[in-house]
């Protein structure tokens, strides 16, 4: 079970650690990137980063 200080925390560091970007897809190809990402053994979130991160240095913006 989850402590209210545990809550707390975690919104405070959600709130100043990150950021979010709503994702849309067709409908199926949810399920194709989250069994791409399962077969490599990481979340969706994991693949979705390491891939913007990989296009990101691709083209010079690091």
């Amino acid at each position: 079970m989850t402590t209210q200080a545990q809550k707390n925390a975690n919104q405070k560091y959600e709130t100043e650690k990150v950021e979010s970007i709503r994702f849309r897809v067709p409908k199926g190809k949810r399920a194709k990137i989250q069994e791409c990402a399962a077969k490599n053994g990481e979340s969706v979130n994991e693949m979705l980063n390491r891939l913007t991160d990989e296009e990101i240095e691709r083209v010079g913006l690091e």
